[in-house]
Order: structure tokens, then C-alpha cells, then sequence
């Protein structure tokens, strides 16, 4: 509640500002859903989700270059696919799209991120003082992890701001769509879905607003 009150005042790193700015031209002339893969990775996740997709803009985005240098081992060969990948840190890029009015159409954020000692607990996306920009992108949120105590949490921060949120196990045989499910589930992790739908206005808290 202290974060939803009151707006994160970190400075924003140059380089992020860069590369929103790019991805930027892209979404102002673009009249279509939009789509964010956060934490992407390797991009695997942003191909598939291109794949199932094909009228929306899917953009991927994570810190490491190595990482996204990494994609074109998971890259998804199928034809049509619109999507990028963008390299930033989420704690400027959530914050510049909720500057820019964005409203997604989905939005994901997929392993792991559990952060499981109690100690970081701020460290955690729904700790995080960035998370009111979580709540004003708006859209489908779409969350997995291997532990089911994080997206409960999720969950009940969400409950704080009226927004309730489905917990459900993914399938054993379900196709695994980045390189952390699929070695979840092939150890034999039980892997857990979140899903809730964000208010398109995000006027459910004030501290953006008052920015």
C-alpha cells in the first residue's frame, strides 16, 4: 500500500530511455493490440507468443545481453511474426510506457523471480515499489512460476486494489515456452499460472497520477 501511494522517484537510466524511445516509434504508429513479454530472456517466450498472436505487436524485453544475444538458438521459424526484443531494465521501461499512456492488451511475466528469503521480499515484482506501473499498463497479466507462495502473494496484492486473480497448475504435458519451464518440468516441478485482468484505467491508485 505505501508503494501504491506513493510514486517510485529513482532516477531513469539514460540507456533505458534510449531504448524505449525506439520501441516507442513502433507503438505510436501502431493501431493493434499490444503485448509485453517482461523478463523475457531468450526470447523463446516472445516467438510463441508472436506465433499465437499474429494481429498484435509483441515486444519482449530483459536487462541481459546475453540473454537476448542468445535468441537466435530459440527463435521460432515461423513466418508472420511481429515482434522485437528490447533490452532494458524493467524498472525504467514499466515506468516510461505508463508515461507514454500505453494499455496492453496482455502482458507477461513468466520465471522465475521468486526471490524466496523473507528478507527480500522488496525484491519481488509485487514488493516492488515499481509494481503501481505493473497495475497502470493495464491488460491480461499472465504469470507462472515453480512456486505457488509468489503468485499468492501476487494475488493478494492485487486483491488490495479490488483485482481478483485465478491461480491454476499448468498440465504435465503442457509445451513449455521458455528455457526455466522446461527444465521445471522436466525435474518434475509442479508449474503454477496466475491470471487476472487489469482495469483499463488504472485509476484504482493514485500515485502515478500524482507524478
Amino acid at each position: 500500500m505505501r508503494h501504491l501511494r506513493s510514486p517510485f522517484r529513482k532516477p531513469i537510466q539514460e540507456h533505458n530511455r534510449e531504448a524505449f524511445a525506439q520501441v516507442q516509434k513502433l507503438v505510436a504508429d501502431w493501431q493493434g493490440p499490444i503485448i509485453l513479454d517482461s523478463c523475457c530472456g531468450v526470447g523463446e517466450s516472445t516467438a510463441y507468443i508472436a506465433e499465437q498472436n499474429p494481429e498484435a505487436l509483441v515486444i519482449g524485453v530483459d536487462k541481459s545481453a546475453h540473454r537476448l544475444g542468445r535468441h537466435a538458438h530459440y527463435q521460432n521459424a515461423a513466418a508472420g511474426q511481429r515482434y522485437i526484443l528490447v533490452r532494458a531494465d524493467l524498472h525504467d521501461f514499466w515506468r516510461l510506457a505508463v508515461e507514454a499512456h500505453w494499455q496492453l492488451h496482455e502482458h507477461y511475466i513468466l520465471y522465475p523471480n521468486p526471490w524466496p528469503k523473507a528478507a527480500h521480499f522488496g525484491r519481488r515484482w509485487h514488493g516492488s515499489p515499481v509494481w503501481p506501473y505493473v497495475l497502470g499498463l493495464g491488460g491480461r497479466l499472465v504469470m507462472r512460476s515453480n512456486w505457488v507462495t509468489y503468485l499468492t502473494e501476487v494475488a493478494s496484492s492485487l486483491a488490495l486494489v479490488n483485482c481478483s486473480a485465478s491461480i491454476s497448475p499448468l498440465l504435465a504435458r503442457h509445451e513449455p515456452i521458455t528455457p526455466f519451464e522446461r527444465k521445471y518440468q522436466r525435474s518434475g516441478q509442479q508449474l503454477w499460472e496466475l491470471e487476472a485482468q487489469l482495469p483499463e484505467d488504472g485509476r484504482y491508485f493514485s500515485a502515478i497520477e500524482a507524478e
